[in-house]
């Protein structure tokens, strides 16, 4: 079997609720979808979705790379030595992660097809389904206390409330929002990286009643040793996420004991293959791995579920990009009930176009 074509083509989805976090509002994303064919006739498929802010692409960039750099690279190659192929595309592309995500994610895709099995199955197959947060964005009081009500009306049992750009207001906003669903619900927080230390651990003491059980990214990504001072000085775990994009990232953040947990996303950090690397240097570290996501079509969503499924060390999930986009051809990948997320177990990842 060879790789025989590399086709691309990016996919506009527009989202049912535009939301708003520390430094932007989304309205609509762009994901780019890659379809690798083989000499047999199998193709394997995945999605890359480009972040400007997070990944430093864009979905015309990752197009061009896709045209000018990936097809030659892979054309006639054995797509069934995922390791081989990704090691050589990095070589040729450099940083690119939504690129090698979506590589990453055709070719076990491939692999699984091959084989008549899901990914998640191949990794490990640790369990078979997994909760996941709902996330809110930053809104008013009386908005944001209405979203949780509405969420959790829907049947899902965690929430993840986005802040950053006032402190105050955010306190009020867990408060509000942890009288109005009870104590039964779970509560996240996420500052992406809108706070100073003293903010942060003013935040984390204004809302102890709440029972946040963690707090992500408070502080400036370059930053890392401010992130190991709100770690040291806060009463509940702190979590890193723009902080970490590569191995190296991870090494460095557990070894110097700067965070409690580590958000790994697949698009972030440049695919399934990355994501377990990072994943085993965090379980050395006896430090907990919550599997994330960015504005994704369903198919990306998929490779992170998959992920996740696969290691008992991965034991909270936000995967909840696909939620509310319009025009999403692979929505039929993940079933989601009651916030529980369920693969498909059709091979790889079980998406048809």
């Amino acid at each position: 079997m060879r790789i025989s074509r590399v086709e691309a083509w990016s996919v506009e989805m527009g989202l049912e609720e535009p939301y708003t976090i520390a430094y932007e509002t989304v309205t609509g994303v762009r994901n780019v979808f890659v379809r690798l064919e083989t000499s047999t006739g199998l193709s394997g498929f995945g999605c890359a979705a480009p972040d400007l802010h997070i990944t430093g692409e864009t979905a015309d960039g990752v197009l061009a790379t896709f045209t000018g750099t990936v097809e030659p690279v892979l054309k006639g190659s054995d797509p069934l030595r995922p390791a081989l192929r990704l090691e050589t595309l990095k070589q040729a592309i450099g940083r690119q992660p939504s690129v090698l995500a979506a590589i990453d994610m055709a070719l076990w895709d491939l692999v699984g097809r091959q084989a008549s099995l899901p990914v998640w199955r191949l990794l490990g197959g640790y369990r078979d389904r997994m909760r996941t947060s709902m996330t809110i964005g930053i809104m008013p009081l009386a908005e944001t206390v209405a979203q949780a009500r509405r969420w959790v009306g829907g049947g899902f049992r965690i929430l993840k409330l986005k802040g950053g750009t006032d402190v105050e207001g955010d306190i009020a906003r867990v408060m509000a929002v942890r009288e109005a669903v009870g104590a039964k619900i779970e509560l996240r927080f996420d500052a992406n990286q809108g706070y100073t230390v003293e903010q942060s651990l003013h935040f984390v003491r204004a809302t102890r009643r709440a029972h946040l059980v963690v707090i992500e990214q408070p502080t400036p990504r370059g930053e890392p040793h401010l992130l190991g001072r709100v770690t040291s000085g806060a009463a509940i775990p702190v979590m890193a996420d723009e902080s970490l994009t590569t191995l190296r990232d991870a090494y460095r953040l557990v070894r110097r004991e700067l965070v409690d947990m580590v958000n790994v996303k697949i698009m972030k950090v440049g695919g399934i293959g990355e994501a377990l690397q990072i994943n085993a240097v965090a379980k050395a570290a006896n430090v907990q791995v919550m599997v994330g996501c960015l504005d994704e079509a369903a198919l990306g969503i998929a490779a992170g579920l998959h992920f996740a499924l696969a290691r008992p060390n991965v034991i909270y999930a936000d995967l909840d990009g696909h939620i509310g986009l319009t025009g999403d051809p692979s929505a039929a990948v993940i079933t989601i009930k009651d916030g529980v997320l369920f693969p498909s177990d059709k091979p790889g990842f079980g998406y048809t176009p």
